[in-house]
């Protein structure tokens, strides 16, 4: 079993996750070859908090130019996570 360090990479700061973090949401940075399973299990380790559900979300690199080179960006995977009524994630800013 990998190490929750590993699987989730960060808590990402974006408008939509701000939206979503008043209604006991958060929007998590994880690796792309980890399942629901494993994103739940990890972020109860890390945040000592109890997960109701996970949702998650691949988000392909889109291509992009530089002076006359053409390259892609890295594929992602973000996690939706939805936690028990009363829990939160302290972010550091």
């Amino acid at each position: 079993m990998r190490a929750a360090t590993e699987i989730v990479r960060r808590v990402l700061q974006t408008e939509k996750g701000s939206r979503i973090a008043k209604a006991d949401q958060y929007l998590l940075e994880v690796a792309p070859d980890s399942n629901k399973v494993e994103i739940r299990q990890a972020v109860e380790e890390l945040f000592n908090v109890k997960v109701q559900q996970v949702n998650t979300q691949l988000l392909h690199g889109k291509w992009r130019r530089l002076s006359n080179r053409w390259g892609q960006r890295s594929d992602r995977k973000r996690a939706f996570v939805t936690l028990e009524k009363g829990q939160k994630i302290e972010v550091k800013s």
